[in-house]
C-alpha cells in the first residue's frame, strides 16, 4: 500500500484508514490523489487498485488560477488556513484538528499549487487493468464536486458521503 498526502499536508492517511486496502494498491487525497495517479501510470510495480480520496478536480479559469497563486505568494499561512477552514478543518489550541485528530502540516509551496490547479485528470484513460475507486464528500467546498462525479463515473466506482466534507468527515 502506498498513499500520497494532500496538499499542505503529511501523514494524513489516518484520515481514511476504514477505507485503505493492504496489498497493491495506490491511493492519495486531494493533490495526494494526483499524485498517486502519476504513480500508477510510471511505475512498474504491479498495482491493483487506485484509491482517490476528494480528488483535486477543479474546473478554474486561468483568472481564478491567478487569483489563488497571487493570494498564496502574498501570505501563505492565511491561504492554508482558510484552506483548511473550507476543507473542514477546526484549529483548537494552535493546532488544526479534524473530529478528534490533528492534522501535520507539511511543506508545500507556490509551484505544489499551480499544480494543483492545472492537473490533467484525462490521463486517467491511460490506466488499464487497474480498479479505481473515487470518495466524494457532499459538502466538499474544496473540490469542483458535481464535475468530478460526472468525469470520474466513467472510469471508477464512486463512492459518495452523504453530508462529509473535504475530509469526507461529517460536516459541521
Amino acid at each position: 500500500m502506498k498513499f500520497f498526502s494532500g496538499f499542505c499536508l503529511k501523514n494524513d492517511k489516518k484520515f481514511f484508514k476504514e477505507y485503505l486496502e493492504e496489498g497493491l494498491v495506490v491511493a492519495g487525497f486531494s493533490k495526494g490523489a494526483q499524485e498517486a495517479l502519476d504513480y500508477v501510470l510510471t511505475s512498474k510495480e504491479r498495482v491493483d487498485k487506485l484509491q482517490l480520496f476528494s480528488p483535486a478536480f477543479f474546473n478554474y479559469s486561468e483568472k481564478i488560477i491567478e487569483m489563488n497563486l497571487q493570494a498564496f505568494k502574498k501570505d501563505k499561512d492565511s491561504y492554508i488556513k482558510n484552506f483548511l477552514i473550507k476543507a473542514g478543518a477546526i484549529l483548537e489550541n494552535g493546532k488544526w484538528k479534524i473530529e478528534n485528530e490533528y492534522l501535520e502540516i507539511g511543506e508545500c509551496n507556490i509551484v505544489d499549487l499551480e499544480k494543483l490547479f492545472t492537473f490533467d485528470w484525462e490521463k486517467i484513460k491511460q490506466i488499464q487493468d487497474v480498479k479505481i475507486e473515487v470518495f466524494l464528500g457532499e459538502f466538499d467546498k474544496i473540490i469542483a464536486l458535481k464535475k468530478a462525479r460526472d468525469f470520474f463515473k466513467n472510469y471508477a466506482d464512486i463512492y459518495f458521503f452523504n453530508k462529509s466534507n473535504h475530509f469526507l468527515r461529517r460536516a459541521n
